[in-house]
């Protein structure tokens, strides 16, 4: 039907044209005086530009108002744009979840301008919580809320109210959902650093309690058998062999002694940026020889010094250093031990090494040292894509090496 009428405007004025000019040539000559039937054609052609002017200038300011609407729609769009760009923006520099979380409900209320702004958290009971809110409510005409998405879970919700028309249009709601991305995220980020600490607390509690059943608990299991054998030998007169049992006694709460200090050490010791993993392990070795009597060397290459590792990795290196050193002291009965570092083909080569008297890797009991050790061990180069080996043989002493990847495997990125 447009097409139509296009034509039409183009087709008519040639007709009417046409027409005025046929009447005139045969008979406006005799009924109009001259010059009047000459002004005919031009006053009908005046007319008719008239006509079609005024329909083309309603077309174009209508075309005009559309353009203009539409302008003003993507200016308003592109600001929106760019007002969460800032708020986004602003909120990585918050490290808070509240801090977050009040953020996004005062953005909400700027950008939609509305009265109040909440965001809800859903309990596991089903009901909900206030986690931040911006503004005071009162009654309410214009209300939208959309929810706080992770996946295929629903973390809670965020609402903008306003006592005033109009109502929300569907700008606003993307907006919004912008914003209940951005928090969706922060939650969730928080509950995963919760899940983090949590995993890393449970993990130090199970190396702790694994050192004190290695240690401590058979220590003091044997410590309360010699007790009970030396008030048998007192009560039956055997004073000599009791003495012998009081010496026995008195070295092993040396032994227990040693294992409290050295156990204290490891969990005093910090990984500080500036010392970096070769000074941590410079310090702790010094510690541990003055504690255990056991020359104790770090020897490290000015690649392995200059080396820059995150600090989860540098924690683990750091504890199977320990593990291996406090191995060493308990089983080993070595005289010096020497802990080497390089960076060699894109790994981190870190090798423990001791002059004791080494083991048969298969004539221990799986459950026992050094299985239990070395267990622990590969626990730890497990969590850092680390590979773990050992060179031993009876009277050979021991080499523990580990081999770090510097570079992100393909899965990693």
């Amino acid at each position: 039907m447009n097409t139509r009428l296009r034509w039409l405007t183009v087709v008519l004025p040639v007709l009417v044209i046409s027409a005025l000019e046929i009447a005139s040539d045969s008979f406006l000559d005799q009924l109009l005086p001259s010059p009047f039937d000459v002004l005919v054609v031009p006053a009908g052609v005046l007319v008719l530009a008239i006509v079609f002017a005024r329909l083309a200038f309603r077309r174009i300011d209508r075309l005009s108002e559309a353009i203009g609407h539409r302008n003003r729609e993507l200016e308003r769009r592109n600001a929106s744009l760019e007002a969460l760009r800032q708020v986004g923006l602003a909120m990585t520099g918050l490290s808070r979840l509240d801090d977050v979380l009040q953020a996004v409900v005062d953005n909400a209320r700027r950008l939609l301008d509305a009265d109040v702004s909440v965001i809800t958290a859903v309990r596991p009971d089903g009901s909900q919580q206030v986690l931040a809110a911006s503004g005071s409510e009162g009654v309410v005409t214009a209300r939208l809320a959309v929810p706080l998405l992770r996946g295929d879970r629903t973390l809670g919700t965020l609402t903008a109210a306003r006592q005033r028309e109009p109502a929300y249009g569907t700008e606003e709601a993307e907006i919004l959902f912008s914003l209940a991305s951005q928090a969706a995220i922060a939650l969730e980020n928080d509950r995963l650093q919760r899940d983090l600490r949590a995993l890393a607390i449970r993990g130090e509690r199970e190396r702790i309690a694994r050192e004190m059943h290695d240690g401590l608990a058979q220590v003091l299991g044997y410590v309360n058998t010699k007790a009970q054998a030396v008030e048998v030998l007192l009560a039956t007169g055997k004073i000599e062999r009791a003495r012998q049992q009081l010496a026995e006694l008195s070295s092993a709460a040396r032994s227990v002694y040693v294992d409290v200090r050295e156990a204290i050490l490891g969990l005093t010791i910090p990984i500080a940026s500036e010392r970096g993993l070769c000074g941590a392990l410079e310090e702790y070795a010094s510690r541990f020889a003055d504690a255990s009597k056991l020359a104790t060397h770090v020897v490290a290459s000015p690649s392995a010094q200059a080396l820059e590792l995150s600090p989860d990795i540098q924690a683990q290196v750091f504890r199977i250093v320990q593990e291996a050193l406090t191995n060493v002291r308990k089983h080993a009965a070595a005289h010096r031990t020497e802990i080497a570092l390089d960076v060699q083909d894109g790994e981190l080569r870190l090798a423990v090494k001791d002059d004791g008297n080494g083991f048969d890797p298969s004539a221990a009991p799986a459950d026992d040292w050094p299985h239990y050790g070395m267990q622990a061990i590969r626990e730890r180069a497990a969590s850092i894509r680390a590979e773990v080996a050992w060179s031993t043989r009876p009277g050979a002493g021991t080499v523990l090496r580990v081999a770090l990847p510097l570079v992100p495997s393909a899965a990693d990125r």
